[in-house]
């Protein structure tokens, strides 16, 4: 091309530049500064981003960065919409008069993170997916007393409910329960799931970002999803940083900055107080009714068992000491509790004799015992019921079997200084144990065949220890207790009764619990229900658990959430 004069060249240029910002992504400012990155340590690395096969919430919390509910619970345990335009109640309509539907109304013009749009077919393929046991599902709880989920129209979703149902926010409702892709997981539902890896590591999202890449056991990349639905997310790019220890985290945030968030510091609190004292960021508490408990194995873990080791087997194959209650009495009256919370936890967790420690409005006094702890006492309940040292080794004895118990993990500071705590008061009894520790990663995100031995899913030890909780109701949470939902081979190990445990009267009771109406009827039930799940020893309450977050003081908008998953409002975080 001839330039023939000024006038025509600075049109040329002109047209030149118009064509370059043409060339660049709709929608896109042109970039006047860095790239804006959000460092995220994550010292359990996530194993999948597909909240529906998940281990724990370390897995959740990289699903909620793209993935979404109808609706979360904010920091203070209330419903918020997300991909509904309101929250259902019997007063808007929403919410059946005799509680046996709710019905949700979705957003207009919401998309997938590849363009696509979300209708409410995806809602209904979303329960048809996670309620095929096949599937796999750990998230199945929520879904429970569901009789049907229909598309009424393109954006209207009808759930109707088995019974009336008093709660009816647990399908769909939380980090734990999001919509997934009809289009991308349709041959992904029932035995097919275990084959649909591609799917499953970078499963579309309706959130702020989108899945760039993941790295099981290592990290997640997210960019900006240019189809989210709300404001521009602030930050081009989120990285999830895993592995390391739950110190490592809390360094890399509060000591050099290297990141902008750490989640999950199980910590022993003086270590903590340091770390914070470099003055780069803070730390925060949030509580909700999360329980750092010891699981109590109800099946035999035995390796001789083969195939058939910690099978429930319908109650066939039971543990060979753990089901006398004496036992398990005498285990926890051995415990000190506020011991293990001040020196090991502080501010951020309090001694507990609950599986349920809250809302405040569900919590029992009747195990209230435990807080006193009582060795003299528990040693003269197993001399009572005949479990005694009858050879001399120190170590006693239940019908013959010495009681040596295998007492599992995940590695954390924390964790094995509790286990170093127990193993001497139980050894105080004439209890022997040995004390295992297993990478977080595996352990809550293992696969439950190949990395057996390693995941609490499987449970080839006597104990295991961990945490877990109630939400805003305990109703989901309990569920999981029922005889029905015992962890086995049939369900490929994703139901959450993991101890065995199976109770003819908590199930009773749990019926009655999913049919009350009243507020105080259904508070005196979930008490029940956890007393129930406290005196026959499913597990032994240690300490009522605060989440401890860190972040730096640049980082604006972060809301830490007991309640749902501390990302749940990351689209609203800044510098």
């Amino acid at each position: 091309m001839r330039v023939r004069s000024g006038l025509s060249l600075t049109l040329v240029l002109l047209a030149l530049l118009a064509l370059l910002a043409a060339c660049g992504d709709a929608g896109e400012e042109p970039r006047t500064e860095p790239e804006r990155v959000l460092t995220l340590r994550y010292w359990q690395a996530p194993s999948t981003p597909n909240a529906y096969l998940s281990a724990g919430s370390k897995d959740v919390d990289a699903a909620a960065v793209t993935l979404e509910p109808l609706a979360s619970y904010n920091a203070e345990g209330e419903l918020v919409p997300r991909l509904a335009v309101r929250i259902p109640t019997v007063a808007n309509g929403g919410v059946a008069e005799d509680l046996t539907s709710i019905t949700w109304t979705l957003r207009e013009g919401v998309r997938w993170s590849d363009g696509s749009e979300l209708s409410a077919a995806d809602v209904v393929f979303t329960w048809r997916y996670c309620s095929d046991e096949a599937t796999g599902c750990t998230g199945s709880d929520a879904f429970d007393g569901i009789s049907s989920v229909e598309a009424i129209d393109a954006l209207t979703v009808r759930i109707t409910f088995e019974a009336p149902t008093p709660y009816p926010y647990t399908a769909f409702v939380s980090a734990g329960s999001p919509v997934i892709s009809s289009a991308q997981f349709g041959g992904c539902v029932g035995a097919a799931a275990a084959s649909c890896g591609a799917q499953n590591l970078a499963p579309l999202g309706t959130g702020p970002y989108r899945i760039v890449s993941f790295r099981p056991g290592e990290g997640v990349s997210y960019e900006r999803n240019p189809h989210y639905r709300g404001d521009r997310p602030y930050f081009d790019r989120v990285e999830i940083v895993g592995g390391g220890t739950a110190e490592e985290a809390a360094r890399a945030v509060l000591e050099t900055g290297e990141a902008d968030f750490a989640w999950n510091l199980q910590i022993a609190p003086e270590t903590l107080a340091a770390f914070a004292s470099g003055g780069l960021g803070s730390v925060a508490t949030a509580f909700a009714g999360d329980t750092e408990r010891i699981v109590i194995n109800h099946a035999n873990p035995d390796p001789a068992l083969a195939e058939d080791r910690s099978e429930y087997l319908g109650g066939a194959n039971p543990h060979p000491f753990l089901t006398f209650a004496p036992i398990t009495r005498a285990l926890s009256m051995a415990i000190d509790r506020a011991r293990i919370a001040g020196e090991l936890y502080g501010s951020a967790a309090a001694p507990t004799c609950n599986l349920v420690p809250g809302p405040e409005r569900y919590v029992s006094t009747s195990n209230d015992a435990c807080l006193t702890q009582d060795i003299e006492g528990a040693r003269a309940l197993l001399d009572e019921h005949g479990v005694i040292d009858t050879d001399g080794d120190g170590v006693r004895e239940y019908e013959g079997v010495p009681l040596r118990i295998t007492y599992q993990t995940s590695t954390n500071a924390v964790r094995q200084a509790t286990q170093a705590l127990v193993r001497e008061w139980w050894a105080e009894l004439g209890i022997e144990t040995t004390v295992v520790d297993h990478d977080a990663s595996v352990f809550f995100g293992g696969d439950p065949v190949a990395d057996a031995e390693e995941t609490y899913r499987r449970f080839f030890a006597d104990v295991q220890m961990y945490t877990t909780g109630p939400g805003v109701d305990p109703q989901e949470y309990l569920s999981a207790q029922h005889c029905d939902h015992i962890a086995a081979r049939d369900n490929q190990w994703s139901h959450g009764n993991v101890a065995r445990w199976c109770s003819a009267e908590y199930d009773r009771l749990y019926g009655e619990l999913a049919r009350a109406t009243d507020g105080e009827e259904r508070a005196a039930l979930v008490k029940r229900l956890n007393d129930l799940l406290v005196q026959g020893y499913a597990a032994i309450p240690l300490v009522h658990r605060g989440s401890v977050s860190a972040q730096l003081d640049t980082l604006r908008g972060v809301r830490p959430n007991a309640w749902d998953s501390d990302l749940w409002n990351i689209a609203e975080w800044r510098r």
